[in-house]
């Protein structure tokens, strides 16, 4: 969905999700720098295709198009940064909130059997995983621009903070039995989409993408179950999902 909004072309797709999974999740050090590497010179060319083609029905064509008041464009850096917060913010959390909430509805096989029985849960399934075990683990470093204090903690100028939007999501006082998955409960208020200014974008396109994935995939494979652990957890304190999902059906 993601490669076709932003117009990376069919043979090109599936180099762009390996690299793309690199870039969050990396087998190594090297393996992450090459990764960041090779989609900054993709999308570069990506842009500068784009720029000489005639108009194509693609958001990056229409941002390479678009200008301000002034006349003033997005610079290639500009546009190149824009698309790869598109690709990453649209695309690697969907995919870990879709097995998220896969690998949660199989370990709990009494909601599991409800939603079966109701498909309309779908949308409380979804909800509750992004609360109880949301695709984005922590929001990106802040910056202190003066000294403050937060809960008594005091932060000097130019100290990095880090909000945990997974730890806030756990939070008895705001959500009580927190560390219990519970598809009937009010979900209302979870930061898996981040708050205020920051809140995402994309949030009703990731939750219309998992509910059609969970429907479609509980209605093809009634009788879907683990077959064995799941893989282990992805690495950075960023993007919260597994390697891999074993399953049968």
């Amino acid at each position: 969905v993601i490669c076709e909004l932003l117009g990376v072309p069919e043979l090109d797709r599936a180099a762009f999700r390996e690299m793309s999974t690199e870039t969050v999740a990396p087998t190594s050090a090297e393996s992450e720098y090459d990764a960041f590497v090779r989609l900054a010179a993709y999308l570069g060319e990506l842009i500068e295709d784009k720029r000489c083609s005639p108009p194509a029905d693609d958001l990056l064509s229409a941002l390479i198009r678009s200008a301000d008041d002034d006349g003033d464009r997005l610079s290639p850096d500009e546009l190149r940064g824009m698309a790869f917060i598109l690709l990453i913010a649209g695309h690697e959390t969907t995919v870990n909130l879709i097995s998220n909430a896969v690998r949660t509805l199989l370990a709990h096989p009494g909601q599991l059997a409800e939603v079966r029985a109701d498909m309309s849960l779908v949308d409380a399934v979804v909800e509750e995983t992004l609360r109880y075990e949301g695709p984005v683990e922590n929001a990106t470093f802040r910056f202190a621009a003066e000294p403050l204090v937060i809960a008594g903690t005091p932060i000097e100028a130019g100290d990095s903070v880090l909000v945990g939007l997974a730890a806030a999501d756990r939070d008895d006082s705001r959500c009580p039995a927190a560390d219990r998955f519970d598809i009937h409960r009010d979900t209302r208020g979870h930061l898996a989409f981040g708050h205020g200014i920051h809140y995402c974008l994309g949030a009703p396109l990731a939750r219309l993408e998992a509910r059609v994935a969970l429907r479609t995939l509980l209605d093809r494979c009634p009788d879907l179950a683990l077959d064995g652990p799941p893989g282990p957890w992805l690495p950075g304190m960023l993007i919260r999902g597994v390697r891999s999902l074993p399953v049968r059906w």
